[in-house]
């Protein structure tokens, strides 16, 4: 639980820190422009962003009854980030396992990735996709609508 949110903590930390350094200069505004961009990086790169996640066997189990893709995903990944911002309002409607939280989620991933945990992947009709492109995956969550 805590490794998702070691580098969001670890952003917020590091932005306190430079705009506590700033305010002791006398450059407020300068101290709250570079907090600001600290805490959205930190947001970013949070659990918070994504759709909830669930257990990669009760995705599994709901993807082989309506067909929706399931995505594999870890906090702090920008290829997932990407992914999720590019699919907007339509990433809700995939199944999302977070593979630092669900380890039935990683030994998928694994197996897909010649041991690796090399992360988005996703899965449709039971095919493992490696980081594939958002536009491919948004055609296949139309197709299983």
């Amino acid at each position: 639980m805590m490794r998702m949110w070691a580098l969001p903590i670890l952003l917020v930390l590091c932005g306190s820190a430079v705009a506590t350094g700033l305010v002791r200069k006398e450059r407020p505004g300068e101290a709250v422009a570079l907090l600001v961009v600290f805490v959205l990086l930190a947001v970013t790169n949070s659990p918070l962003i994504f759709p909830k996640s669930i257990g990669a066997l009760e995705a599994q189990r709901r993807s082989a009854e309506d067909g929706r893709p399931i995505v594999f995903w870890r906090p702090g990944c920008v290829f997932c980030l990407r992914l999720r911002i590019r699919l907007g309002r339509s990433a809700r409607r995939m199944y999302w396992v977070d593979i630092w939280r669900d380890s039935a989620g990683a030994a998928v991933v694994r197996e897909a990735n010649d041991g690796n945990e090399t992360v988005p992947t996703v899965v449709v009709a039971g095919r493992p996709h490696v980081n594939p492109d958002p536009a491919w995956v948004r055609e296949q969550l139309r197709r299983s609508a």
